[in-house]
């Protein structure tokens, strides 16, 4: 289990989406990955929203909330930890994005604005009241990265850095995807094969190929039975579960067209046999989220 009670300045805390039809939403997270939901809480609107909290064992892991009228449904939304929403807005125009819902307080969760990058990829500034953000995560149906596709990474290395101070760094062994990093967070689990101060990951494309945007990945116990559940629950499978490296994965939809990968991480544990500097050996098998926030 990996429990957070707080996320620093630029660190991607809490996901969530939002849709028309929440009791179509509840029926296929639960059956998806056993959620239960706590709430609702009031979302500003005429007529106002619901909101509710995600929950496994009764930690918080993610949200889903009322749609709000005229918006677009069909997507898993990032929240960037700020320490003031005011000021991260006004970085976010000033470095070429923009600001398109707020700052607005959501009483007594915390404060936050919705912005753009300047390729248009959608994320949400957000300064913490009573809810730090996801309080599991990088375990079976908790949250375990989020994921940028742009066409112009340049412009994006320039606008997150700028906004949160991150800096990118080529992922080694694969082409076109880019570490993000935080220097000085210490994040993620200790057997994690990337460094601990990961935030994100981003995978630049060629202009015209390439939606920009922000997906998030679940961890799952079980990719096959995920996407077998969905169907039936009002969703479906985009990409069937296939082997990708250590991983087994699978894309998914909701009924509502929001899409999310979920990722069933086989990966060899390693100890360290007694005796300073001695080499790490396998010790078992172990199912572990290398990319953690």
């Amino acid at each position: 289990m990996s429990t957070r009670d707080h996320y620093p300045h630029g660190v991607p805390c809490f996901v969530d989406t939002l849709t028309a039809d929440l009791e179509a939403a509840h029926r296929f997270y639960a059956g998806v990955f056993g959620w239960s939901f706590a709430g609702p809480g009031q979302m500003p609107g005429d007529p106002p929203g619901e909101y509710w909290v995600a929950q496994v064992e009764g930690h918080d892991v993610a949200g889903i909330g009322s749609l709000p009228p005229g918006a677009a449904a069909g997507a898993w939304n990032t929240h960037i930890a700020v320490d003031r929403v005011d000021e991260a807005a006004v970085r976010v125009a000033s470095a070429g994005g923009r600001v398109l819902a707020g700052p607005f307080d959501a009483p007594p969760a915390g404060r936050l604005a919705v912005a753009q990058d300047p390729a248009g990829a959608v994320f949400v500034l957000w300064e913490p009241g009573a809810r730090q953000g996801a309080a599991r995560v990088n375990e079976p149906s908790a949250w375990a990265m989020s994921l940028l596709s742009t066409d112009d990474g340049e412009r994006a290395r320039g606008f997150y850095g700028d906004v949160f101070g991150w800096q990118a760094e080529p992922f080694a062994g694969t082409r076109g995807m880019w570490l993000w990093r935080l220097p000085g967070y210490v994040g993620g689990e200790p057997e994690q094969p990337v460094p601990r101060d990961v935030v994100a990951v981003m995978a630049v494309g060629e202009p015209g190929e390439v939606r920009p945007g922000w997906a998030v990945d679940f961890w799952i116990a079980d990719a096959d039975a995920a996407a077998a559940a969905a169907p039936g629950l009002g969703g479906d499978v985009l990409a069937a579960p296939h082997e990708e490296g250590k991983f087994r994965r699978a894309v998914l939809a909701d009924p509502a067209g929001a899409t999310f990968s979920v990722s069933e991480l086989l990966m060899a544990a390693y100890v360290r046999p007694s005796g300073a500097g001695a080499s790490p050996t396998p010790a078992s098998r172990a199912r572990r989220s290398p990319q953690p926030p």
